[in-house]
C-alpha cells in the first residue's frame, strides 16, 4: 500500500482485460475510493495497449511475470478463463500481494485448493469475484432469512436454463464450453453464481450429489445437470441446470411461515410470501459497474477497520467442492 497526499492508496494491475473487465469490474477498481488502476496485461499488445488508453491506465503488459513483480502494484485482479488462475494465482501468492479471482476460482477443487492454501502459507488477503454477496437485490433476501420472515427455512429449489445459443449452434469456440477450461459448461460459469449464493445464505453443504450429461452434442463439456444436497442446518436444496431448453431462471426458499423468491440472473423484483400471499415485492437496481459494491468491500478490509469481505477464498473454494461433488468428481 502507498500514498498519495497523505491517503492510503492501493494500486491494482489487472490480467486479462475481457469483456468482464470493460463495465462489470474494471471502472469499479478506479472508482472506488483509495483504488486505481495502475497496470494491465493481455497477451495481444494491440488489445491491452487499446485498454490501458480508453481507461486511463499508466502501463501496460503482455507478461504477467513483468505485472506481477511491477513495485507500483501493490495488488492483482485476476480477469482470465479458470484454467489460467492457478498458474496466475500461485505467482500472485508468492509475491505477497492481496489478489482477486474471477469466478469460478479454478476448473476444480484440487486447483482451488491449491490457491486458497497459497494465499494462507503467506497470510495474504484473497477475494474471489462472487460478488452477488455484496450486490444489495441478494442482500435483501439475505435480510429477510434473517429477520426470520419466513420462519424456519426447509428447503431451497433453482431452475436454471436457456437453450442453445448462436455460438453454440455454430460450433464456434467458447472458453465456457471447453471441458478443459469448464467441465461444467455453463453451470461451471453461471451456477457458480447461484450455488455460492446459496452458501452465504443458508450454510456451508453438507452432502451433494448430481447427474450431468451431454444431452445436444454441440460441445464437449456438460450441458444438463441436477442435483440435490444437503446443509449443515439440515435445509434440502435440489436444483437443474439445462442449457438446450426455453429459459426459465427461479429460485425458491421455503420456510415453514413462507416463502423467498428470486431470481439469481434475470432482472426481477425479490418477492417475499407469507401464508399463500405475496406480502412484499421489492425492485431493486443493480449499479452500472455490477461489481462496484464487491470491490468496495475489499477496500473495507484491506484498510484495516476490522471488515471481512463476504467472498474470501475459504467460502470460493467451498463452492469449488460443491460444484465438483454435483458433477461426481473424485475429491
Amino acid at each position: 500500500m502507498s500514498t498519495k497526499n497523505n491517503k492510503k492508496l492501493i494500486r491494482w494491475g489487472i490480467i486479462g482485460c475481457g469483456d468482464v473487465t470493460e463495465v462489470k469490474s474494471g471502472p469499479a477498481f478506479n472508482k472506488t475510493e483509495g483504488f486505481e488502476i495502475k497496470a494491465v496485461m493481455r497477451r495481444d499488445e494491440a488489445k491491452v495497449k487499446d485498454y490501458a488508453k480508453r481507461h486511463g491506465v499508466d502501463k501496460y503488459y503482455t507478461d504477467a511475470d513483468a505485472l506481477i513483480h511491477d513495485e507500483e502494484v501493490d495488488a492483482v485482479y485476476i480477469a482470465t478463463p479458470p484454467d489460467s488462475h492457478l498458474n496466475y494465482a500461485l505467482k500472485v501468492a508468492e509475491a505477497n500481494k492481496p489478489c482477486c479471482i474471477e469466478k469460478p476460482m479454478a476448473p476444480s477443487y484440487a486447483e482451488s485448493l491449491q490457491i486458497t492454501e497459497a494465499f494462507k502459507k503467506h497470510n495474504t488477503p484473497l477475494f474471489v469475484a462472487y460478488y452477488r454477496r455484496s450486490l444489495p437485490r441478494f442482500v435483501q433476501v439475505k435480510k429477510w432469512l434473517e429477520d426470520g420472515e419466513i420462519g424456519t427455512v426447509r428447503h431451497i429449489n433453482w431452475h436454471l436454463s436457456q437453450p442453445a445459443s448462436p455460438t453454440d449452434l455454430s460450433k464456434n469456440y467458447n472458453w465456457r464450453t471447453d471441458s478443459r477450461v469448464a467441465p461444467g459448461g455453463y453451470f461451471d460459469d453461471l451456477a457458480s453464481h447461484g450455488l455460492d449464493l446459496f452458501i452465504y445464505y443458508l450454510g456451508d453443504i453438507e452432502n451433494a450429489k448430481g447427474i450431468s450429461l451431454n444431452q445436444q452434442g454441440l460441445y464437449d463439456a456438460k450441458d444438463a445437470v441436477c442435483a440435490s444436497w444437503l446443509h449443515k442446518g439440515g435445509v434440502t436444496g435440489m436444483g437443474v441446470w439445462n442449457f438446450g431448453i426455453e429459459s426459465m431462471d427461479r429460485v425458491e426458499i421455503f420456510g415453514n411461515q413462507g416463502k423467498i423468491i428470486f431470481s439469481v440472473f434475470e432482472e426481477r423484483a425479490v418477492q417475499l410470501f407469507k401464508e399463500g400471499k405475496m406480502t412484499e415485492e421489492l425492485s431493486i437496481d443493480h449499479p452500472k459497474h455490477v461489481q462496484f459494491p464487491h470491490v468496495e468491500n475489499i477496500q473495507k478490509q484491506l484498510f484495516g477497520d476490522g471488515y471481512l469481505h463476504p467472498s474470501p477464498g475459504e467460502t470460493a473454494v467451498h463452492t469449488s467442492w460443491f460444484m465438483d461433488s454435483i458433477l461426481g468428481v473424485m475429491i
